[in-house]
């Protein structure tokens, strides 16, 4: 005889557990709970039947699978909130009766939980946690610029801040920027670091405030977990390249408000720093150079500084490249299974480095240039956009510490600027007011180009350096496109094709130059005269017999392949200019016509089976799959529609400015 199966030992209910239960088996707090369940990657989950799972109860609630709460139970992190809970109770007591030595030994024993281990589980390769920093850099991006608060600690503030400007700094010398973006969100930012594209946005740089009704506590649990899984990845990045991490920051440089010029990148081969350079933490702070320091860091430089025999250096380069071949992978088959797959498309550290090697064409697009960043352009997108080109940038001390150069330095090729342009000043006579200029500043001032800011993010995404003449001060900008390509088959304002050319005159389609040419031609036939009339006619006569046939051929040939009413006028038209019989001409309209009909009818059978199988295809669909299928339909339809409205107010709007150009033109 089988086991009797009791209600709600088995099955969903045995699988899920409550939120409410939970808490209970924990013995915690909710928002110790919560703060676990975020830390550990664990969600809410949705069961088949909500019915089953909570025992025949149907009152909403939350559900958790029942081993990941299991599994909670052994999670040191829960052991450390517990005694972080008795210290607390032990504390206030203290506090109450006035024990304050008793306080002070207990704050200085406060415990204090770790997430290095979590780290590590939930992610198992550094790939999985590389793949994982999108969310992480734009909460730490986020906090970097929120001002504190009781809520918000100022060293908090300042650690996001490091953590960023550490990400930057990697970029830039690895030159790992591909793609920036600028929406009324924020910048949005993507970088290709070993083989793995980062997209991440960044707010723009106004005082941020944090909502009432955004719960800053699950904001801030999810930044302390991001904090050290960067921690990790950037250690993991700076050692790659054989870097000192964290590097090295120069705090009279940050309280001036250098940015990325405070942080500098330190090779782990350099055995000795300039003196007085850097100080990372108050021990070296505090701590006074003697003469054998000095002596110490002379000699080691000396010593990095002596020449190497040539044969030496071949010998030393001989060895890298030997150590590079037998580092080399070499893919094997496997003994068990021979059928497995071929490891030899496995990605290595080599078949990365040399794709990054083949991108980097666009990555020396300002190699060469130094840009000249006015007060009121946002330094801190543009300084990071140029400097991961391989470009300089300069600004104002008022804007910040840490410029290379000044605005009189004679290497500046462009001025980044986002002013109006104003009209000089005029006396009563209407003659322009200019000051008394230096002739060598007005020299410096014609060989560099101003720009807009927007010149800098079309250039990245473009892969190359644009016209300036567009981006000219004072002039409207063209369109800004998103170079993520999110929006396959929308509408695009083509700039190329439905823009403005070098001339200033509207770049036309295929379609729209036929038309044109038709009216003009049109316009122009009306406006000769019977004299002109009559010297083309003889003009016709005089025409040689060869050529007359080849302008038959051609009618013919458009009588054919007329496919409307309008284009079988045209051919028509055409026909009877270049003396072709009028039965000839009705014979390859015939033809025309048929060949249309098969045409038409072959394209209606296609779109007959089609249709029949996208039915049957939905016939075998279940209610669910079904109406996501018809939701993504109509989405699709509503694009198609909006793309076409928008594409004819857009052709219409070009047809009138062609029209008002060719008035203006034709008055005397």
């Amino acid at each position: 005889m089988g086991r009797l199966k009791s209600k709600g030992k088995a099955g969903a209910a045995k699988a899920y557990i409550t939120r409410t239960a939970a808490v209970k088996k924990l013995q915690c707090s909710l928002a110790d709970f919560r703060r676990l369940c975020i830390l550990k990657g664990i969600y809410p989950r949705e069961p088949r039947s909500r019915k089953k799972a909570n025992k025949g109860n149907s009152a909403p609630t939350s559900f958790y699978y029942a081993k990941d709460i299991a599994y909670l139970q052994h999670e040191p992190v829960l052991r450390k909130l517990r005694e972080h809970k008795a210290f607390a109770k032990k504390l206030s007591r203290a506090l109450g009766r006035g024990e304050w030595s008793i306080a002070k030994g207990l704050e200085e024993r406060k415990p204090v939980y770790k997430l290095d281990h979590i780290i590590k589980e939930r992610y198992p390769t550094f790939i999985d946690a590389l793949r994982d920093i999108d969310d992480a850099l734009c909460l730490v991006a986020l906090f970097g610029t929120v001002p504190s608060n009781e809520r918000v600690s100022p060293s908090l503030v300042e650690n996001c801040s490091r953590l960023y400007n550490e990400w930057q700094l990697y970029v830039i010398n690895t030159r790992s920027l591909r793609k920036v973006f600028l929406s009324i969100k924020g910048i949005y930012y993507q970088a290709v670091v070993q083989g793995e594209t980062v997209t991440w946005i960044v707010p723009w740089m106004f005082t941020q405030t944090i909502p009432a009704d955004v719960d800053a506590r699950v904001m801030l649990t999810f930044l302390e977990l991001y904090q050290t899984l960067l921690g990790f990845v950037f250690f993991k990045l700076y050692s790659d390249e054989g870097w000192v991490y964290p590097p090295p920051l120069d705090s009279s440089k940050e309280e001036k408000g250098a940015g990325l010029g405070a942080l500098s990148v330190v090779d782990k081969n350099m055995t000795a720093k300039p003196i007085g350079s850097i100080q990372q933490d108050s021990d070296t702070q505090s701590r006074t150079v003697s003469g054998k320091d000095v002596r110490k860091i002379i000699k080691d430089i000396s010593s990095s500084t002596e020449p190497i025999a040539s044969g030496q250096r071949d010998t030393e380069m001989a060895a890298d490249i030997a150590e590079d071949i037998e580092e080399e992978f070499v893919p094997q088959t496997s003994k068990t299974d021979p059928t497995a797959a071929n490891t030899s498309s496995l990605p290595t550290y080599q078949s990365i480095s040399a794709a990054a090697g083949t991108m980097g064409g666009s990555t020396k697009l300002f190699e060469g240039l130094s840009f000249w960043l006015s007060r009121e352009t946002p330094r801190h997108l543009l300084e990071f956009a140029i400097r991961s080109f391989g470009g300089k940038a300069g600004w104002d001390p008022t804007v910040g510490d840490g410029s290379p150069y000044d605005e009189h330095w004679d290497g500046i090729t462009h001025v980044i600027i986002d002013r109006p342009a104003v009209a000089p000043p005029q006396n009563d006579q209407g003659s322009s007011i200019q000051p008394a200029r230096i002739e060598e500043d007005d020299l410096k001032r014609r060989k560099r180009k101003y720009i807009q800011p927007q010149w800098v993010v079309d250039c990245i995404n473009a892969g190359r350096i644009l016209s300036e003449d567009k981006y000219e001060r004072g002039r409207v900008l063209p369109p800004h496109l998103s170079p993520f390509g999110e929006d396959q088959g929308a509408y695009q304002p083509d700039v190329e094709e439905g823009g403005v050319d070098g001339n200033g005159d509207a770049i036309m389609k295929g379609s729209e130059k036929e038309e044109t040419e038709s009216e003009e031609e049109v316009i122009e036939g009306a406006d000769l005269p019977d004299e002109e009339d009559e010297e083309s006619e003889v003009e016709q006569d005089v025409i040689p017999p060869t050529l007359k046939s080849d302008k038959k051929e051609k009618a013919l040939k458009k009588a054919r392949k007329g496919v409307d009413a309008e284009a079988l006028r045209a051919a028509e038209l055409e026909a009877e200019a270049a003396g072709v019989d009028y039965m000839e001409f009705e014979r390859a309209k015939k033809q025309a016509t048929k060949q249309n009909k098969g045409a038409k009818a072959v394209v209606s059978q296609e779109e007959t089976i089609r249709a029949t199988e996208q039915d049957m295809n939905k016939m075998m669909m279940s209610n669910r799959q079904r109406k996501l299928y018809e939701k993504m339909k109509y989405s699709e339809r509503k694009k198609t529609e909006e793309k076409t409205k928008l594409e004819q107010r857009k052709a219409a709007i070009q047809k009138t400015k062609r029209r008002e150009a060719k008035q203006l033109s034709n008055k005397p």
